[in-house]
């Protein structure tokens, strides 16, 4: 994968992450289930990590 493709992908995982923590933050104000919410921070922070290892490995 080129580097601008992994840094599009970090881009899109990055957006993905805020905006999953903004939903998590609005379902804990009325005090909804966040475990799904939780659980695809987790999913996310693990794949930004992947991406960012590429990224250090290319350069």
């Amino acid at each position: 994968m080129t580097k601008e493709k992994l840094e599009a992908q970090l881009a899109e995982l990055k957006s993905d992450y805020v905006r999953i923590q903004q939903d998590m933050d609005k379902l804990e104000f009325v005090r909804g289930r966040v475990s799904s919410a939780e659980e695809q921070l987790i999913r996310l922070e693990k794949e930004i990590a992947e991406v960012n290892q590429k990224l250090a490995e290319l350069e």
